[in-house]
């Protein structure tokens, strides 16, 4: 029995149509996006030379300042050994209350004289120049920020790698997308790749640098959608070109024996991640509102702004001398200077017998609830560094130490007490920045290890939900629909299906200017039709330029230029056209470039005859109504 011609299976294409198909395919999905694709790897590679330059140049500071002349040693992640080894120098807990201090004053004077959008946590500043400054950032800032956090950092200050390097990364962003001249939302999608490429290098976490630059934007569940690839394909750069330099290493390293015990494999072993996340919401809240607590004072402090970062750092300087009296000289709590990564470090590397220590389950707690504090006092009083590595430090002390305490008194539902550093560090951050996704890769990516995949998850999720809406970021938006960057969106939406020609003006009143209008008459056309401007025209009515009320006006102030000045001297030839079957979308972005109320129309082909004007407050006018469902298929009124 035959089949029926509606069951009869689709012939396959020809082999050799395959390659053809498969061309055009590519060209309709690449062609409208490969040059901001090719940028953003341009951007991840010069994120990846400045994650090279920032974290040589930290480890410059450190060894100058913290072990040369302070004697103090810290401990380095098992990824990033120092560049040279310890002097032999003693420890002077005294010139605690000093090196601190000059690296804040050096790096406050550097900022506020040069650029002093690079204070404090860089992320926010980048957060806020893509919601509200179409995505620009001075050329200068990256350069600023990378001295500025060196010094504070490398001194004592306590701060993290994630903001300079983020606003290190944007800044690239910005001044290739200036470069190359793309539009604001282009230069947007390019500065938030340059953030993910200078996380994904300076912590070696390339897919969790792709999602952060999404994620960090919103305090909800929002994601920007369109960085997702720009992002990742410039995190691969930046991660390859940091590695090739520093190796591939993870930043924390964990022994095989501890790696084993870490496998998840009891359900009820969540009960205790449960009591986990519930205390990592409580630190973020701590952390978040005593960071903002102490910004707010710092700036209310009537002390010129120069020397701020240089009194915090005196305070940071003054707590980490108390935390190392009262613990009888036991420099572990001094992570709470500097990056303190070494403090994690250190955690991950505890027995399997550890459990029993509550001493150092004491001295861990005592790391978090300083750590909180120093930050606060660093980056709060203008110091330049970033929030997200002390989040790790206070996460992650916090998470051992509760997890020493169950392992002491509930060793049945605690595999290894290390397992709660590393997902204390994942709930901690998503509580505080809103950032669970994101997180929850980092973590993993910092430590090579996924064997807590599921516990992380876990408690990532629990602490993003039940943390408030206080935020690291004062410049996180709610949602999408919050942002600036996408108030043009729904407008589009709204006016989807109309086109240019809808709002065509072709009245007498706006019949074109001749080139050879004199000023006197072109004044008079443009006062007497309370128009904002009008086109020129040769005599023919093909399209020259277009002439504004205000350029006219200033020229009419002018003395002794009445008979001289003519339409053409004073018409702009840059100002973009529009066509009748544009989309109002274009009309928009055309709008937006130019800055100016109304436009000119032209007839389709070579010859562009001015055809009349289109203006802004029409298309308003329209959306209003639209928005307001009183637009259906009523004609839009002409302004006379």
């Amino acid at each position: 029995m035959s089949m029926s011609p509606a069951t009869t299976p689709p012939v396959p294409s020809h082999p050799l149509r395959w390659l053809p198909e498969f061309w055009a395919l590519g060209q309709r999905r690449l062609r409208p996006q490969a040059r901001s694709l090719g940028l953003a790897l341009v951007v991840g590679v010069l994120a990846g030379l400045g994650a090279i330059a920032f974290y040589s140049a930290c480890q410059v500071v450190v060894h100058g300042a913290l072990d040369h002349m302070l004697g103090y040693h810290p401990l380095h992640p098992g990824g990033e050994p120092p560049f040279w080894d310890p002097s032999p120098r003693p420890f002077r807990p005294w010139l605690l209350l000093l090196v601190p201090t000059m690296g804040g004053l050096i790096s406050g004077f550097l900022v506020c004289k040069l650029a002093p959008e690079a204070e404090g946590h860089g992320t926010d500043a980048a957060i806020a120049a893509f919601h509200h400054r179409r995505g620009f950032i001075r050329p200068r800032v990256p350069l600023v920020k990378l001295v500025a956090s060196a010094l504070t950092i490398g001194t004592g200050g306590s701060g993290g790698r994630e903001g300079p390097i983020a606003q290190i990364g944007a800044g690239f962003g910005s001044l290739i997308g200036g470069l190359f001249r793309l539009k604001p939302a282009e230069r947007r999608i390019l500065m938030a790749a340059g953030v993910g490429a200078g996380v994904a290098a300076i912590f070696r976490a390339p897919l969790a640098g792709a999602l952060f630059a999404a994620e960090i934007l919103y305090k909800s569940a929002d994601f920007e959608s369109d960085v997702i690839v720009p992002a990742a394909l410039a995190s691969t750069a930046a991660y390859c070109t940091f590695g090739i330099v520093f190796g591939w290493t993870p930043l924390f390293t964990l022994s095989p024996d501890i790696l084993d015990s870490l496998t998840f494999g009891d359900p009820r072993h969540l009960i205790a991640y449960l009591l986990l996340a519930l205390f990592m919401v409580v630190l973020a809240m701590m952390y978040t509102r005593s960071f903002h607590g102490l910004s707010h004072a710092f700036k209310r402090l009537p002390l010129p702004r120069i020397f701020k970062p240089a009194l915090g750092a005196f305070a940071t300087g003054a707590l980490g001398l108390i935390l190392y009296s009262a613990f009888g000289s036991d420099e572990q709590v001094l992570a709470v200077l500097s990056f303190g990564y070494g403090a994690l470090q250190g955690a991950l590397a505890m027995s399997t017998t550890a459990g029993a220590d509550l001493h150092l389950a004491l001295v861990m707690l005592a790391i978090a609830l300083g750590k909180i504090l120093t930050t606060g006092f660093t980056i709060g009083s203008g110091g330049s560094g970033g929030v997200f590595g002390p989040s790790m430090v206070i996460g992650g002390c916090g998470g051992g130490a509760l997890g020493l305490v169950l392992s002491h008194f509930w060793p049945a539902m605690v595999p290894h007490p290390a397992a709660f550093v590393i997902v204390g560090m994942a709930g901690f951050f998503a509580a505080a920045a809103k950032t669970p996704v994101s997180t929850l890769i980092i973590v993993g990516e910092m430590t090579g290890d996924y064997h807590l995949l599921l516990p992380a998850l876990w408690v990532c999720m629990i602490t993003f939900l039940l943390s408030d809406e206080q935020s690291l970021y004062h410049s996180q938006l709610v949602s999408r629909s919050m942002s600036p960057a996408h108030q043009g969106d729904y407008v589009r939406e709204v006016l989807a299906d109309l086109r240019v020609g809808e709002f065509l003006d072709a009245g007498p009143d706006v019949r074109p200017l001749h080139p050879g209008d004199r000023l006197g008459e072109t004044l008079d056309r443009l006062v007497g039709a309370e128009h904002v401007g009008l086109p020129v025209a040769d005599s023919d009515g093909r399209y020259l330029g277009m002439v504004s009320l205000e350029e006219v006006h200033i020229a009419s102030h002018l003395p002794g230029l009445g008979d001289l000045v003519v339409a053409a001297d004073l018409m702009n030839t840059s100002l973009p056209v529009l066509r009748a079957g544009d989309p109002l979308d274009q009309a928009l972005e055309r709008f937006a470039e130019s800055d100016r109320m109304a436009l000119t129309v032209v007839s389709d082909g070579p010859e562009a005859h001015v055809l009349g004007l289109v203006r802004r407050a029409d298309i308003s006018a329209a959306y209003l109504r639209r928005v307001q469902g009183t637009l259906i298929g009523a004609e839009v009124p002409r302004q006379a």
